[in-house]
């Protein structure tokens, strides 16, 4: 843990001394350039979302917001407009979205029709591989291919002898989601743990992210009444997460991670955790997650990466394109400066590696990130 840099605490401090230099009387005004940050809502994804408020804080101007809509699946056109309008600012030189939903390469592809010099930084993608590589200069992912054994693992150590994967059509049709369901089920055959798939309502359809938050409050109990406490939760959906997190504490069943797996990420709201003065401190959340587990009796059988994976995604992105607008990274896509911006906040446990499968080959710019577990 010592190796590792909060990324809350670098979201306020990393770069004060740079804010304090723009700012000072009688000093420069800043930068003459802009970096956009895309986001969802504090509905469909409050981490990211507060990560872009932080940089927006910390830079004032120089940073400019905006999110993609709650329902992004049917109102792509909005998304493509966002991103559109926030690059209509010439000073704006890089843009960073996270999460990358779909409409994001129409939007990457519309915006380089007139503005090619743009970086674009994408994360969480959620279309088809080969397509946002060839729209985007880098993409991020969390590891969903090395996650489809890491996940299983880390539920057999937890003692599952279930595992139940909820999700629904539209995320089944993303090529990560369905590569690393395969896996699963692969890996669950090998350690003798039974595999069981649930549907669950999408959260952009009619019912909503309400419908689909009922539907796990509903459910979780009879899926445990049917298969037992060593049963192991995954849905694929952030909305999800806190009455997944709620249901599984309160019945005693297995939790090896969240689809985005973060101390911040559904964690504090399902446990009422206040972050007020501890704002930043990440022991400090892994401990109050770990006491609240254990008030439920449910210690060793919950889990989490030990880092904020979408806000890793949204400072590494930052920093990157801040040094590239400044000529300090020269290439578009640099490997080693990504990995290196990763690990300064992740610390150097964060693994990346390239996307490849046997029908799209090897993206080079499209890196996929992996952390260590963390139990509680």
């Amino acid at each position: 843990m010592k190796k590792i840099v909060s990324l809350l605490l670098a979201l306020i401090m990393v770069f004060s001394l740079a804010a304090c230099s723009s700012s000072g009387e009688g000093e420069s005004e800043g930068p003459a350039y802009k970096i956009g940050i895309i986001t969802g809502t504090v509905t469909q994804g409050d981490e990211e979302y507060q990560a872009a408020q932080k940089l927006k804080e910390q830079y004032g101007d120089m940073v400019v917001t905006a999110t993609y809509p709650d329902n992004f699946s049917t109102e792509t056109e909005q998304t493509i407009a966002t991103v559109t309008n926030m690059a209509s600012d010439p000073d704006v030189k890089a843009i960073v979205f996270v999460q990358a939903v779909p409409g994001a390469t129409a939007a990457i592809n519309k915006v380089k029709e007139t503005r090619e010099d743009i970086l674009f930084v994408t994360g969480v993608a959620a279309e088809d591989p080969a397509v946002i590589a060839a729209a985007a200069d880098i993409v991020m992912l969390v590891d969903e291919i090395a996650m489809g054994t890491a996940v299983i693992d880390q539920a057999a150590k937890q003692g599952a002898k279930t595992f139940v994967h909820i999700s629904f059509e539209r995320h089944l049709g993303y090529a990560t989601i369905s590569a690393r369901q395969a896996l699963f089920k692969e890996r669950c055959k090998e350690l003798g743990i039974e595999y069981v798939e649930a549907t669950a309502p999408d959260p952009t359809g009619d019912a909503g992210v309400p419908g689909a938050q009922a539907w796990i409050t509903e459910n979780i109990k009879v899926l445990v009444d049917q298969y037992g406490k060593d049963t192991a939760f995954f849905c694929t959906n952030c909305s999800m997460q806190v009455p997944l997190i709620q249901q599984c504490a309160e019945l005693g069943a297995i939790y090896p991670q969240q689809c985005c797996p973060s101390p911040y990420h559904a964690y504090p709201s399902a446990f009422n955790i206040s972050t007020a003065g501890h704002e930043g401190d990440v022991p400090y959340m892994l401990e109050q997650i770990k006491l609240k587990v254990a008030e439920y009796g449910n210690s060793g059988r919950m889990s989490t990466w030990e880092v904020p994976v979408n806000m890793v995604m949204i400072q590494a992105g930052f920093n990157y394109a801040q040094k590239w607008i400044e000529g300090t990274i020269t290439e578009r896509c640099d490997e080693a400066a990504l990995l290196a911006e990763i690990q300064a906040i992740a610390g150097d446990a964060a693994q990346i590696t390239k996307y490849s499968d046997a029908t799209t080959g090897t993206l080079d710019n499209f890196f996929m990130i992996l952390c260590p577990f963390y139990d509680f």
